[in-house]
């Protein structure tokens, strides 16, 4: 998988939150398991 510029990325075990900031080929690691894309949060609807 490759990083992607700008994206932040979570480690779910310890909460350790990365932004990416130089894209590239490779994983990014934290306690011994694969950080996971963080998803963006869904806007507030303006109704």
């Amino acid at each position: 998988m490759a990083n992607q510029l700008g994206k932040r990325y979570l480690c779910e075990s310890c909460g350790t939150e990365v932004l990416c900031n130089k894209p590239g080929t490779g994983e990014l690691n934290c306690c011994e398991k694969d950080m996971q894309l963080k998803e963006a949060k869904p806007l507030p609807s303006s109704d």
